[in-house]
């Protein structure tokens, strides 16, 4: 008997996935943290997930990697507090060069204050520290909103 259904792992959630829904995320992300230990994890959640990740450590790097960048970015997930800038005004400066980008900001700080400081549309937020769950479900929600809804 010739098993006709597609391959299937659990990913770093423990959700079941099949192989062919996994490989279809093309979805390329910035992600800017300072802290290498949270940045490492984050990084290789989001890979082992099936998305593009580009790691920047900094706004300063965040900027040249999206500069040079052939690929289309499509989320910013950015620590608030950067050493070189602010999370929010460097989502701000790449949305006036990428209007589309989503934004997903990354924060120990309460959301009211972070969502205070940026025109909220195509951004939501997600609070540290975080599980793996709650990383890959704002990931997927932030990327399939529409660039002008109003995250709350």
């Amino acid at each position: 008997m010739t098993n006709t259904e597609p391959a299937s792992e659990t990913s770093s959630t423990g959700v079941l996935k099949s192989v062919a829904t996994r490989s279809r995320k093309r979805e390329t992300i910035l992600l800017v943290e300072d802290e290498n230990l949270v940045r490492q994890m984050t990084c290789e959640i989001l890979q082992n997930e099936g998305y593009q990740v580009l790691p920047a450590r900094s706004a300063t790097e965040a900027k040249m990697i999206f500069g040079r960048c052939r690929q289309t970015v499509h989320l910013l997930l950015t620590d608030v507090v950067l050493p070189d800038q602010n999370g929010c005004d460097l989502a701000n400066d790449f949305k006036s060069m990428s209007p589309g980008l989503k934004t997903l900001f990354v924060s120990g700080y309460p959301e009211n204050i972070v969502m205070e400081t940026s025109d909220t549309r195509g951004i939501s937020y997600l609070h540290k520290p975080f599980s793996t769950e709650s990383l890959v479900r704002e990931v997927g929600k932030t990327l399939a909103m529409d660039a002008d809804e109003i995250a709350v």
